[in-house]
């Protein structure tokens, strides 16, 4: 199997480390990461500048750009193989909810699922790598099993996975389940800077809204695996109709 690994916090973090060293043995694994990290940069691409690739002593390549440009250009002519399977990760908190839209991880494996591969994003619940060993060997897990059920060769898949952070005897089953939502964003952080203008830092997260049964919070919260399949149509079908309806009334 090749499998080709990203990530957005950087190919130093220890997340990618762990991923990799879960995935190694599977077959030909190869890991190009952004230089530095990248979180939140979603799916965006570099088309203003030219992008560097290099290769660390460990044998990882990283690129002067964002999660996304990895990705692409890994498959579009750095490497001379094509992957089986995307993963990026693990990432230091969680993407679940509202999350999924800005990620850099998930925007990882999209660009991966958008080239037709099979893709899956890991991420951990909290921020500071606590029990990031359980969660490679589940992540490994989750690999063996799409590759044991024989869903790498049907049509490409993106998976969006939040793996609580809690030793191998707590991790409880995965559930599959839809996005949650986020409430807005808290303020905007002002700071003068020393030349006395002022500097704005964005606003942590907003607490879970949507936390009900079947929600990817939900089930963190409740210590289980949550696995969510995603899909990049944002045309919303429900809503089609009607605005069909007013479409000989535009001007």
């Amino acid at each position: 199997m090749n499998i080709l690994i990203c990530n957005d916090d950087g190919y130093q973090a220890p997340g990618i480390a762990a991923l990799y060293d879960a995935l190694r043995d599977l077959g030909r694994v190869e890991v190009v990461a952004p230089e530095h990290n990248n979180s939140a940069k979603s799916n965006a691409l570099t088309l203003n500048a030219p992008l560097y690739v290099h290769q660390a002593p460990n044998g990882y390549r990283y690129v002067t750009g964002t999660p996304a440009d990895c990705v692409h250009i890994a498959l579009t002519g750095l490497l001379d193989w094509r992957p089986d399977l995307v993963v990026s990760g693990i990432n230091n908190g969680a993407n679940m909810g509202d999350d999924t839209i800005y990620s850099g991880t998930v925007g990882a494996a999209m660009e991966g699922y958008l080239m037709g591969i099979p893709a899956i994003a890991f991420s951990q619940t909290e921020k500071g790598w606590k029990h990031l060993d359980a969660a490679a060997r589940k992540a490994r897990q989750l690999v063996e099993d799409v590759t044991r059920l024989g869903l790498l060769q049907g049509p490409a898949f993106l998976l969006n996975v939040n793996i609580p952070c809690l030793p191998d005897a707590e991790l409880k089953s995965v559930q599959v389940c839809r996005l949650g939502r986020r409430h807005p964003a808290e303020r905007v952080i002002t700071q003068q800077s020393p030349r006395g203008e002022t500097m704005y830092w964005i606003g942590s997260a907003g607490a879970a809204k949507d936390d009900a049964q079947g929600t990817d919070f939900h089930a963190t919260f409740q210590g289980h695996v949550a696995l969510t399949p995603l899909m990049v149509d944002l045309t919303d079908h429900r809503d089609l109709a009607r605005w069909q309806a007013w479409q000989d009334r535009w001007a």
